[in-house]
């Protein structure tokens, strides 16, 4: 059973994604938190799979509450999923970047949500990479290359560095794959090697240590 935490400010909003969760097999609500101080508390005291987060809420906002839950050792196997409105809130690069596996959208489709919330409890980034990439290419240009990220980026090998780049364009393993001339699964491998070494949470902080760390940059054209 994959257990949701929703936290959001709007009691609407909760019961509305509260009705759709509890009529999908093999999923239930753990609980409902109207800010992100109550977010952390019931994340640490009910362990749920995924958390739903509302970026903009009272007391705590979504980002520091995603921040408190991530860097949690003991909250380690929860995922936290930002809910946006996409084209306003300029806070998902920086939620995505302490920590959390992806977003979806307030106006997502009913059986697509269900599917996030699978996608996520499973251990995968949200969302399709070329949709994480378009949002983090329209706010992580705002900032210069952090040095340190771009110090790590010298632990890869090359073919490391050349799958990351290919991540952060957009492609999928098969797609990197078929550019590499080399198997998905080789690809799977790298990517998890890349991870590890960067202590990415999952493909979408992949992303953005390619940003971070100057191997992308926004507007460039991607590897063809």
């Amino acid at each position: 059973m994959t257990r949701v935490l929703l936290a959001d400010d709007q009691a609407l909003v909760r019961a509305g994604f509260r009705v759709l969760i509890e009529t999908a097999p093999g999923i239930e609500v753990a609980g409902e938190a109207a800010n992100g101080e109550e977010a952390v508390a019931l994340a640490r005291s009910t362990r749920p799979d995924v958390v739903l987060m509302d970026v903009r809420m009272p007391v705590v906002d979504g980002i520091e509450a995603t921040r408190r839950i991530t860097s949690d050792p003991d909250l380690a196997a929860v995922r936290v999923v930002i809910l946006t409105t996409y084209e306003t809130d300029e806070y998902v690069f920086e939620a995505l970047r302490v920590g959390a596996s992806g977003f979806v959208l307030k106006d997502i489709e009913p059986t697509e949500l269900l599917q996030a919330i699978r996608v996520v409890a499973a251990g995968e980034a949200l969302l399709s990479p070329s949709v994480t990439r378009r949002l983090i290419a329209r706010f992580a240009g705002r900032a210069a290359p952090r040095p340190s990220q771009a110090g790590r980026l010298t632990e890869l090998t090359e073919r490391e560095r050349e799958v990351l780049a290919l991540v952060a364009a957009g492609r999928s393993n098969e797609e990197i794959a078929a550019h590499l001339f080399i198997s998905p699964a080789t690809v799977k491998t790298h990517v998890s090697r890349t991870m590890s070494k960067l202590e990415a949470r999952d493909r979408a902080q992949l992303v953005i240590a390619a940003y971070e760390g100057g191997l992308v940059v926004p507007g460039e054209t991607p590897p063809s």
